[in-house]
């Protein structure tokens, strides 16, 4: 299971259990997803040993926390949110590089062609690649290309 589905998991199995969610992604979709799966917080590999330890000692004592950085990215979230709830542009989310490397995902070039194609190496492009499915909520390359194409990234004449 990744994090999303083991606090999904967790949740559904032992709701008493309280859980902080660590993670190295920082875009809003996956805060939103794992707060939405249970997590109680989410914070940044990268943080500072001392805010990991107020967020530990604030679960425990209130049941949540919720950093500086939760708090802007959920506001920034609901200010990009119709009034149905569904984000205005999640195009918008989405770097240049991105972007590049969505538009050759609609081609038949591999992964390792497209990495040559915009001078970077496959790790990178494999970073690209697991970063759009985390954002966009995707799974397969198939994905990728149709939300390309529903969203204007690539157009066919």
């Amino acid at each position: 299971m990744d994090g999303y589905e083991t606090a999904q998991w967790l949740k559904q199995h032992y709701c008493s259990v309280k859980r902080l969610a660590i993670s190295m992604y920082d875009n809003d979709s996956s805060i939103i997803r794992m707060l939405r799966s249970g997590a109680k917080e989410y914070i940044l590999k990268d943080s500072e040993p001392a805010e990991l330890q107020i967020a530990i000692e604030s679960i425990m004592t209130k049941g949540f926390y919720y950093s500086d950085l939760i708090s802007g990215k959920l506001i920034n979230a609901i200010n990009q949110m119709d009034d149905n709830g569904i984000a205005l542009n999640t195009l918008l989310q989405l770097n240049e590089r991105e972007i590049e490397f969505l538009k050759y995902t609609c081609s038949e070039l591999t992964y390792k062609e497209i990495a040559d194609k915009i001078c970077v190496s496959p790790r990178t492009v494999d970073g690209y690649r697991d970063g759009l499915f985390e954002k966009l909520q995707l799974k397969t390359r198939v994905g990728l290309a149709m939300y390309a194409i529903k969203n204007g990234v690539v157009t066919f004449q």
